[in-house]
């Protein structure tokens, strides 16, 4: 499994980071979970506006989204919401231990 680690701040005069979570969680994950290799996210934010987005691949490829155009496609959308422009790095994930889900 691989991880993409976006770095990004959001520009909270502009926007609340709640608003901006929403935004991503209505249009960017649904997009998201149709590229090939997907396996998840982590979205971990801060009242002040930085955030780390960690999103889960199959492969390193599969993580690259800037070969199928996804990422800088995204990024331009919503250039206007960052404080400074995002950045990226490539992890091999390994280890990992996810929360579970309570059964009911």
């Amino acid at each position: 499994m691989h991880a993409r680690v976006t770095l990004l701040e959001i520009d909270v005069l502009r926007t609340t980071m709640a608003d901006a979570v929403a935004m991503f969680q209505a249009e960017v994950m649904p997009e998201l979970r149709r590229q090939d290799g997907y396996q998840g996210i982590y979205v971990l934010t801060t009242p002040e506006g930085k955030a780390a987005i960690v999103s889960l691949w199959d492969t390193a490829e599969q993580a690259d989204s800037r070969r199928s155009g996804f990422y800088p496609d995204t990024l331009a959308r919503y250039l206007t919401l960052f404080a400074a422009p995002p950045g990226r790095e490539h992890y091999e994930v390994a280890l990992a231990d996810a929360p579970v889900p309570a059964r009911r």
